[in-house]
């Protein structure tokens, strides 16, 4: 709304911006899957869109991962600790950065292919991927 004052009388006038997105709406983003496996073998298959993160996929599907992304994503705990297959390890697209590390160095049972499922963004390529859960989770925080 746009207010002008003109003879002491205000007089409101109201300009509706246009805007052009170039992304695609969410409901035409494209599915993709992941399995969790845990530790006792049991095998949970989630799925997700393209973009998403692996903490996005676990949260939407509300799936029983006790403690998982307890710090909602910020970088500021382990929880969301996931162990890639090595292949899919070396392929995701971003490296891990110094912050993630050094979360990473406080989490049980860290392999040469851990990773912070927060930090993980889907792509197609990811499509249909396995990830290995920890048995136990370490909270940073606590």
């Amino acid at each position: 709304m746009i207010f002008s004052h003109w003879n002491g009388v205000s007089k409101s006038t109201s300009k509706a911006a246009r805007s052009t997105s170039t992304t695609k709406p969410l409901s035409e983003k494209e599915e993709v899957s992941i399995t969790f496996v845990r530790a006792n073998g049991e095998r949970i298959k989630a799925k997700g869109k393209v973009g998403d993160t692996i903490l996005d996929i676990v949260v939407n599907n509300e799936i029983d991962l006790d403690g998982y992304g307890a710090c909602e994503g910020t970088l500021t705990c382990s929880t969301c600790h996931l162990i890639f297959p090595k292949e899919v390890y070396d392929a995701l697209p971003d490296k891990p950065t110094d912050e993630e590390l050094d979360m990473l160095d406080l989490a049980y049972e860290l392999t040469d292919t851990s990773r912070l499922g927060c930090q993980i963004v889907m792509t197609k390529d990811l499509d249909g991927i396995e990830v290995r859960v920890p048995t136990t989770i370490n909270d940073a925080r606590a």
